[in-house]
């Protein structure tokens, strides 16, 4: 997730540090630019190509590791991350921790992801329990106890439910039912007919017989079962909404009562699977009710065997890395080099750690905050937020395009945000999960269920609003209109995002500009439509909301100009909220920048000029690599632009950046007047 909405890609604030002193004779010494100059490429103008240009020579001496299917800041800064990560983990192990304390949980956590052997030795025993659910399903009233079932243990056949807040009231949790039970990554991925999308779909059924015979099963009964898992993930794909659909907050709130549900799905008794959840019945909203009645219309023309055996599927495939070798290297396989381009798997401890972080993340995040993140880091990045909040409060109250009405309403909201730095002021409770040494799997399982039922317990009460969906190490941020709140976990407040000893300009590129990024968010498409408390509701003018279109209707029509690769387009609908949030974030940036620098003496540092490293701030964040197969991914699915073309897009529609490189106004990177996009 880089800058992103509800838990996408993003990245985080800090504080510019103590100000500069006056020029003269005890001056104190000029501060580190925060420029790399190593990345320069000289051989090419600012004004032609500023991402080649501020990149270009890291570019040309890089290779993207055999383990990543890309690599760029982030990938550098969580490999990092992870490192430091690590070493608490062994320490962890090597301090023999006290039975039942987090201490204990992380390491045997780990550990148990570590020992292959356990893992060999266990099978697929770990996921007995479940499969003798699915092997006693007797007859299709008794399905929604077993899909139950699959749901606590971290499979989602068929759909997705979670919690989630009421649309209408984000006070209180409701139950939430999403599309889903599919084994590629999204609709099209079955319904296009380019040879790229069949030869996957080839390679996808492969991958599913493969991990079939791997459980036991005979090579034509794997084949065959393989052959039924593609026609039934099919019917399903061809009745889910696409990822540009899905945009629609509108379109996607749909509340229905468990009455509601069973009448529009009669084929799945929704009200005995909320039972056997054991979750307080209340309201659902359903992001498409049309699925679920297309799910319904399904399982009533599939036979109970078939049924079973995409159960079966679903189960095995959500468990397949932590199941034996082969089942992992089949898994690799298929989602990291058929899909990705990847060849080389993570090394092992570096898998099992990440795994860690995703299933005891708060627990292991004490004991990286502890160590990496001191209270002064949380306290200066909370003063660059509110240096960024300053800029945008200025800007909502002087926006030519926003009446009076629709700007009281925006500037109640933003003074409303809730910021949240660094980690959790209330640490989550893990007494009741139990985790020993043993097979992995089992404890994946039984972290998977323990967060599962954490979460369904809070259905029908209060939502909690202090509540992280991120971990402490994450190199990541993240804008949640339902709490009307940006998040910035420890694990982002760094180099090369943010540098602590370095001249404010480049840290207002950087870390200022994804600031205002998230904080832009709350204003987009989607988040105008939430109010200050994050409830959906549309109090812009209809005048505003039209102006606002179309003045995000142009950042659509540059973006479904670009093409990362030949043959492969962007799709303006689908990145429209992120590349506003972009142009609109680094605009907001560069005024605050402007403001401090009013009150600072002016330094050319490195041979950069203020202004200068402020935009090269800005390229710095977005360097990086990225193999074919993992660009023709993520422009199907990622609501985020390619990297070079967030620098290069953003930066041609600010009249700041030709003034700050003193472009010729027919230069590649100034776009005229009339074609320039403007929003804040």
């Amino acid at each position: 997730m880089r800058f992103a909405s509800s838990f996408r890609r993003a990245v985080v604030a800090a504080t510019l540090g103590s100000s500069i002193l006056a020029v003269g004779a005890n001056a104190a010494p000029a501060p580190p630019s925060g420029v790399d100059l190593s990345t320069i490429d000289h051989t090419c103008r600012a004004c032609d190509d500023f991402y080649q240009f501020a990149n270009g020579a890291w570019l040309k001496k890089t290779k993207i590791p055999a383990d990543k299917s890309t690599y760029d800041t982030f990938a550098i800064l969580s490999d990092k991350n992870i490192a430091a990560v690590h070493q608490l983990l062994d320490q962890a192990v090597a301090s023999n921790p006290t039975a039942g304390s987090d201490g204990q949980k992380v390491a045997d956590f780990y550990s148990s992801c570590m020992d292959t052997a356990a893992i060999a030795l266990a099978g697929t025993a770990p996921l007995d329990p479940d499969l003798s659910a699915i092997a006693g399903l007797t007859d299709l009233a008794h399905l929604p106890g077993v899909v139950a079932q699959l749901q606590l243990d971290g499979a989602s056949p068929f759909f997705s439910f979670s919690r989630g807040a009421d649309f209408q009231n984000s006070a209180v949790n409701i139950s939430t039912i999403d599309q889903g039970g599919l084994g590629m990554p999204d609709r099209d991925y079955y319904t296009k007919t380019d040879p790229a999308s069949v030869d996957l779909r080839a390679k996808y059924r492969t991958y599913v017989k493969t991990e079939f015979a791997l459980a036991g099963e005979s090579d034509s009964v794997a084949d065959a079962d393989a052959g039924t898992i593609l026609s039934m993930e099919t019917t399903l794909a061809e009745h889910q909404l696409t990822n540009v659909q899905r945009r629609d907050v509108k379109a996607t709130n749909n509340k229905r009562t468990l009455d509601q549900l069973d009448a529009l799905s009669p084929g799945f008794k929704w009200s005995a699977f909320v039972s056997d959840l054991g979750v307080r019945p209340t309201d659902t909203n359903v992001s498409s009710p049309a699925y679920l009645e297309a799910v319904s219309t399904a399982l009533s023309g599939w036979s109970l065997d078939e049924i079973k055996t995409y159960l079966r599927w679903q189960l095995i495939n959500a468990y397949a890395t932590a199941l034996p070798a082969p089942f992992e290297d089949a898994n690799f396989a298929f989602y990291s080099t058929a899909l990705q381009g990847v060849t080389t798997p993570l090394p092992r401890w570096e898998r099992c750690a990440y795994r860690t972080d995703a299933n005891v993340g708060e627990a292991l995040g004490r004991l990286y905050v502890a160590k990496y993140f001191p209270p002064r880091a949380k306290a200066s990045a909370l003063e660059m937020v509110r240096n960024i909040e300053a800029a945008l409060r200025d800007d909502l109250a002087t926006l030519s395009w926003m009446s009076p009405q629709t700007r009281k309403l925006s500037i109640e909201k933003l003074d409303a945000y809730l910021v949240k730095i660094g980690y959790p002021d209330t640490w989550r409770d893990y007494s009741k999960l139990t985790i020993a040494r043993g097979p992995f799997a089992t404890n994946l399982i039984a972290a998977q269920r323990f967060e599962n039922q954490r979460e369904f317990a809070q259905i029908g009460g209060p939502v909690d609003r202090m509540e992280w969906g991120m971990t402490p190490p994450t190199v990541n941020a993240y804008y949640d209109q339902s709490v009307n709140q940006i998040v910035f976990p420890a694990g982002i407040l760094q180099p090369p995002f943010y540098y602590a000893d370095a001249d404010p300009a480049v840290n207002y590129g950087g870390i200022g500009a994804v600031i205002g990024h998230e904080s832009t968010h709350g204003f987009d498409d989607q988040g105008s439509l939430y109010d200050k408390h994050g409830n959906l509701s549309d109090q812009w003018l209809p005048a505003d909301r039209k102006k606002f279109a179309a003045r995000t209707m142009c950042i659509v029509d540059q973006f479904d100009a670009l093409s990362p690769l030949p043959g492969v387009k962007e799709n303006g609908k689908l990145v429209v909220g992120e590349e506003t949030a972009d142009l609109g974030g680094l605009t907001l940036a560069y005024r605050a920048f402007e403001k401090w620098q009013s009150m600072h003496p002016r330094r050319t540092l490195d041979g950069f000029t203020p202004e200068q490293r402020f935009f090269l701030g800005w390229a710095h964040v977005w360097m990086g690599l990225e193999r074919p197969d993992a660009i023709r991914l993520s422009a199907r699915e990622d609501v985020h632009a390619y990297d070079k073309f967030r620098v290069n897009a953003t930066v041609s529609n600010m009249p700041a950046f030709a003034r700050a490189w003193m472009c010729p106004l027919r230069a590649p990177m100034v776009r005229p007047a009339a074609l320039r996009c403007q929003i804040w």
